[in-house]
């Protein structure tokens, strides 16, 4: 059953984990686990033909302990369509999410049925919502910067994502590079193994400073985000630390 939303405010515990809430061992985390992220991400991916349906610019999904909630923005209209219903108890976010657009989609199918009109089928679905105006600032997702450095460098070398922002990036990397070897080059009693994938790590970040690459991405920071224009969801952004 789908019910009006109260205020969004706050979506999220902090520190909970952004597929299924839970707070247990998650520390500084984001997500409880890989395989919880990508259960998530891939409910929510096969349920993307309703919003190819609606002809979504954009939308998003969040949930509270009591609801789920699904906005979505159609090209041409300056409004949320808010699809919110009530959450089960003890089950997951995404299967909240499956049981919810299941039932939006066979009232596509059953519109579409009735009148063989696909455009009329989205817009009985569209009717379904409820409706919100745009709040200032949050026409446009945010729009970030995302480094193309492999994850598994930073690791290797004990640097930290924000410190690739650095004016004096080479310096911490040949630091950083200086340090480990002093650790695990095998003349310290180190394994050849990991010391060459540090090596490798070393020389891979020596070259992404020289010529920096990012990948433009769009996003909300609390929020699963799915991109009409591409027809992909994207994960919460990470919040930027001054």
């Amino acid at each position: 059953m789908l019910v009006k939303s109260k205020s969004s405010g706050s979506h999220q515990k902090p520190n909970a984990c952004l597929s299924c809430g839970t707070t247990e061992n998650l520390g500084k985390r984001r997500y409880c686990s890989v395989k919880c992220r990508q259960h998530l991400r891939q409910k929510l991916t096969t349920r993307s033909g309703l919003l190819q349906a609606l002809n979504t610019r954009y939308a998003t999904f969040y949930f509270t302990d009591e609801l789920i909630i699904l906005d979505v923005v159609p090209h041409g209209v300056r409004e949320i369509f808010r699809y919110a219903a009530l959450r089960m108890e003890g089950v997951k976010p995404a299967e909240d999410f499956g049981r919810m657009t299941n039932r939006l989609g066979n009232a596509w199918w059953e519109e579409e049925k009735r009148t063989a009109k696909n455009y009329l089928a989205s817009r009985h679905v569209l009717e379904l919502a409820e409706r919100l105006t745009i709040p200032e600032g949050l026409t446009r997702p945010r729009l970030i910067r995302v480094p193309t450095v492999k994850p598994e460098n930073l690791i290797l070398l004990d640097i930290a994502k924000a410190d690739l922002g650095s004016r004096e990036l080479v310096k911490m990397i040949k630091n950083a590079y200086r340090r480990q070897v002093k650790i695990h080059h095998p003349d310290a009693g180190g394994k050849a193994a990991t010391f060459r994938k540090i090596h490798e790590a070393y020389k891979d970040l020596l070259r992404w400073a020289d010529n920096p690459v990012f990948i433009r991405r769009r996003g909300f920071i609390d929020k699963w985000y799915y991109d009409g224009d591409n027809k992909k969801w994207v994960q919460p952004i990470p919040v930027r630390k001054s």
